[in-house]
């Protein structure tokens, strides 16, 4: 699973280009599910910008926001929520799915459904009052200096194509200087103060709030992740915020990326060992960004070229954990970090993202330093105030906050 030399070598000849890839990975985006295919560009009602989930007292709460400003009548819209004793293999799957017909949705969770129209603050409560769910336009949580990220990006690419050589895993080690420039232009937008660039985006969302019961057949431990399906079946997936778009062919022509990209979301999570050593090439530039090669998040310097294989397996399975008996909702990768890494602090934490997680700068910081801080785009919040708590959690956006339907 692991690249060889030969890769290597070959990666290190083809860094001319990297200034117009590297701008490319940090995306254009609309929420953090970016650069995408052609086949999810092409409906924006299929593209999934961000999967959030996360618990309260007794309840797994989900928000799945469409980089659409609808939904589509041919889609469906589906979580999959896997359950287990503990972080590893899960025992149960729990599937909901939601499609729509005008402004009504009907969701199927298991033997209980909801149908109607949802696009009210409060939603619709299932026959069998196990969930509620809420299907309108909604604020995007997801907050991310996309103009000072390029700029970053394009700063290392200068630095590699001037000569930056990679080591035998993949990773640049950047002087301080190229690393303090790199850092400098994230924490800002053109020279100044930094600025989100999503501000006032308002995607389509599907917000759902399941009793846990209901989800957590094969244990506390719970993993996430969501696809939209059309006739001919998968078009994109998502659970992890960046996975998907930001750590497959980044050094790549677009022709090669979009296939990847293609075979990505139509793989699951259980099938996604074959995207491991593209992940690998990826993590050795990130890891790079601090000045620091061999420190990235459960990196061993010990293993030569497969210093990243780890990380890249944990990854490429792209399922948000929830610790469903955690008692806290903190910090993303709150599961992984509590398992794998000896963070005894954050045992007992739920993990997963609420709306309100800084999820940009706690991901790229775990590639790059292995903590939780250390790359830092400067925006660390959004404009609109999100709740953890109260339904539909999101904030409605400037504006009507829905349409109510006419009355015949």
């Amino acid at each position: 699973m692991t690249s060889t030399r030969k890769t290597r070598r070959a990666l290190a000849a083809g860094l001319g280009s990297a200034a117009s890839l590297l701008l490319a990975a940090a995306g254009p985006a609309r929420a953090s599910d970016h650069l995408d295919t052609p086949s999810v560009i092409a409906d924006p009602r299929a593209d999934i910008g961000d999967i959030f989930a996360w618990t309260t007292p007794g309840k797994l709460n989900l928000v799945m926001a469409i980089v659409g400003h609808g939904f589509s009548k041919d889609l469906a819209y589906v979580f999959h929520i896997d359950s287990g004793p503990r972080f590893g293999p899960t025992r149960a799957t729990t599937t909901i799915s939601c499609r729509f017909a005008g402004p009504d949705v009907r969701c199927e969770a298991g033997d209980d459904t909801v149908e109607g129209d949802a696009s009210r603050p409060e939603g619709l409560v299932s026959q069998r009052h196990r969930f509620r769910v809420f299907a309108g336009l909604r604020d995007d949580p997801f907050f991310n200096n996309v103009k000072g990220t390029r700029e970053a990006y394009d700063f290392a690419a200068a630095a590699l194509k001037a000569g930056a050589a990679l080591d035998e895993a993949g990773c640049p080690p950047f002087d301080k200087a190229t690393s303090a420039g790199i850092l400098d232009r994230w924490r800002h937008t053109r020279g100044g103060p930094a600025q989100n660039l999503l501000a006032g985006w308002t995607p389509a969302s599907l917000v759902i709030s399941i009793d846990l019961p209901a989800v957590s057949h094969g244990g506390k431990m719970l993993a996430v992740w969501g696809e939209t399906v059309g006739p001919k079946g998968r078009i994109d997936r998502m659970g992890r915020p960046l996975t998907g778009n930001a750590l497959l062919a980044t050094l790549e022509p677009e022709a090669v990326s979009d296939a990847l990209k293609e075979a990505y979301n139509h793989a699951t999570p259980a099938t996604a060992d074959a995207f491991v050593p593209e992940i690998e090439k990826t993590l050795g530039l990130y890891d790079a960004f601090d000045g620091a090669c061999g420190n990235a998040l459960l990196a061993d310097r010990s293993a030569g070229m497969s210093r990243y294989l780890t990380l890249a397996v944990l990854l490429a399975d792209d399922r948000l954990w929830i610790d469903s008996a955690g008692t806290r909702c903190t910090t993303l990768f709150a599961v992984e970090l509590a398992a794998l890494a000896g963070r005894r602090d954050l045992v007992g934490d739920c993990g997963g993202r609420t709306p309100n997680y800084d999820a940009v700068d706690v991901y790229r910081s775990l590639l790059a330093t292995g903590r939780t801080t250390g790359i830092d785009d400067g925006v660390d919040h959004d404009d609109h105030v999100h709740s953890d708590t109260a339904f539909p959690f999101l904030a409605a956006p400037d504006g009507p906050a829905y349409a109510p339907r006419k009355e015949p």
